[in-house]
């Protein structure tokens, strides 16, 4: 008997970040203990510059896939993109049930919706406070605020101990919709004893408090009280329903309808509407073709595109691409959010646009962060009091701020991780360490293909982008081997061929005299004809353009 105990005391906790620990995105940890495994969060990741055609990059589950027997469900903490975009496509290859609370659940169906997924997946709304048994783990959500409603930060018990993750948070005292974050919950599993504290790191550089969402809500009304004369845009993140909240609230003050345009932002809306997660005044909200029925002056028109998005509501109206809207002269047009590290260019593209067409811009002080600043993060850790930090979200230097920050307040510094993505940590109450690491990356998604585009597509891609293509087209005589036709070669993205008529002609003598002598010597081979002709003309090409196409030779057989 007493054995047995000892056994059940020796297993440990493991935690393994299968993402989102490089990059602000993709977000995915599983948690392991013997025969049990649940996983937090399952979110996507945009696609870097040279993802050239790349939709999508969600997390390689090949571990859960590995342990799929194990795993007891996905805990979801909030409804932003990267923390459930991945959830579709990882579902169909794990089905597991999925818990969240009310918003973000509602958000996670319009998803599945989308994927035909929605009778096939198990699904379970979690009110905060309320915990979930699953294996040997339980979860309790917690409350907190974030610039989405309904986050949640999660106390996960295990056998080997308490592990509290924040999700993404900040601490609002009076946020816009619902209560503020439960620090007095944070501060009694903090008595509990906490073994390890996963906090979110985006802002772990910034000094000071981020400041409430209720501050936008003032400039609002001084930005309306200040264009009473104009059509007011406002661009922000489709998912940020309070920042939607308190620009309905300040157009309601002053008599404008509101449209909301944008695919994204349109579905989380009504989705918010319908569980109440927004109060909108009756009458307010109307629909875009309602709008000629209202002078300009009692017009908002709240869009997606704050980033610069191409294809987003805003850029098409800034570009004159929008079929019902266009924003020109004496138009005020309201960025409410801050540029995601990477798209400040994009961003600035269609402020310049906009500018240009005679709008009024504002891109100040109208975005608060949704993300903890130090000393939030400082409150955190001193109300859980953890054993162990493990700094999550963000890249490697938001991490290091955040250790740095546990290490000033008496966190020793042997007990704090910095992991990478598929490191395997082992803790429990005497000792932890890194053990291990499985297998993870990224997997494409391009339109409906998943997974089949990998680094040899991309380097492709990367070299038709960069020098284009020259095809080299012959037939062979099957009998005698002769050159019976071409060699023919067709240029796309090299050079234009109308003005390059003599660089072309003189690759074409190149090929012609390299398969000529391949044939005279009585080389009939396909596989050696195409590698000198590639050679031939790769060199040719080379020494007069100093430039590097994509050479494919293809050969017919008559």
């Amino acid at each position: 008997m007493n054995k047995k105990k000892e056994n059940k005391s020796a297993s440990k906790l493991k935690i393994i970040p299968l993402g989102g620990l490089e990059q602000i995105g993709m977000n995915i940890t599983a948690f392991e203990y013997e025969d049990s495994i649940i996983v937090v969060d399952c979110g996507l990741a945009f696609p870097a510059d040279d993802m050239l055609g790349i939709d999508l990059v969600i997390p390689d589950i090949t571990y859960l896939k590995d342990n799929a027997d194990k795993v007891k469900g996905f805990v979801i903490t909030h409804g932003h993109e990267d923390h459930i975009g991945a959830l579709p496509y990882i579902l169909k290859e794990i089905n597991v049930p999925v818990y969240a609370t009310r918003l973000t659940m509602g958000i996670i169906e319009n998803k599945l919706k989308e994927h035909n997924l929605v009778k096939g997946t198990k699904r379970k709304v979690v009110k905060f406070g309320q915990s979930i048994n699953l294996g040997q783990f339980r979860v309790e959500y917690i409350k907190t605020n974030h610039s989405i409603v309904d986050a949640a930060a999660l106390a996960i018990y295990s056998p080997a101990g308490i592990v509290v993750h924040t999700g993404d948070f900040k601490v609002d005292y009076t946020p816009v919709f619902g209560d503020a974050i439960d620090l007095p919950r944070f501060a009694e599993i903090g008595r509990k004893g906490v073994l390890a504290l996963m906090c979110d790191s985006t802002n772990a550089e910034r000094p000071g408090f981020t400041p409430s969402e209720r501050t936008v809500g003032k400039t609002f009304d001084t930005l309306f009280e200040e264009h009473k004369n104009t059509r007011i845009f406002v661009a922000t993140f489709a998912s940020n329903v309070d920042r939607v909240q308190q620009i309905i609230n300040s157009a309601y003050k002053y008599g404008r309808k509101v449209v909301v345009e944008g695919r994204s932002m349109v579905t989380i809306i009504e989705t918010a509407i319908h569980l109440g997660c927004i109060s909108i005044p009756e009458n307010t909200l109307i629909e875009i073709d309602q709008l000629k029925n209202c002078p300009d002056e009692q017009q908002v028109i709240i869009t997606t595109g704050s980033q610069g998005e191409s294809m987003a509501a805003l850029s098409r109206m800034a570009s004159n691409m929008h079929k019902k809207i266009t924003i020109g002269h004496g138009d005020t047009v309201i960025f409410s959010s801050n540029p995601i590290p990477g798209n400040e260019k994009a961003v600035t593209r269609v402020i310049n646009e906009l500018l240009r067409k005679g709008a009024d811009v504002i891109f100040q002080d109208t975005h608060v962060s949704g993300h903890a600043c130090q000393e939030e993060i400082k409150l955190i850790y001193t109300l859980v009091h953890p054993k162990y930090a493990v700094p999550v979200h963000g890249e490697y230097k938001h991490l290091k701020a955040q250790a740095k920050i546990a290490e000033n307040l008496g966190i020793d510094k042997e007990n704090i991780f910095i992991l990478s993505s598929g490191e395997v940590l082992e803790l429990d109450e005497n000792k932890a360490s890194v053990t291990g690491r499985v297998p993870v990356g990224s997997i494409l998604v391009d339109g409906l293909g998943v997974g089949d585009v990998g680094n040899v597509v991309l380097r492709d891609r990367q070299h038709l982008a960069e020098d284009g293509i020259l095809i080299v087209v012959m037939s062979l005589d099957k009998y005698t081997g002769q050159l019976a036709a071409g060699p023919d070669i067709v240029s796309r993205g090299f050079v234009y061929v109308r003005e390059s008529d003599e660089l072309m002609e003189e690759a074409h003598q190149v090929v012609d005299s390299a398969i000529s002598n391949c044939i005279d010597r009585g080389i009939t081979d396909w596989g050696k004809l195409k590698s000198t002709t590639k050679d031939a003309l790769s060199e040719y090409v080379w020494r007069k353009t100093k430039r590097r196409p994509m050479i494919l030779p293809i050969i017919m057989e008559v």
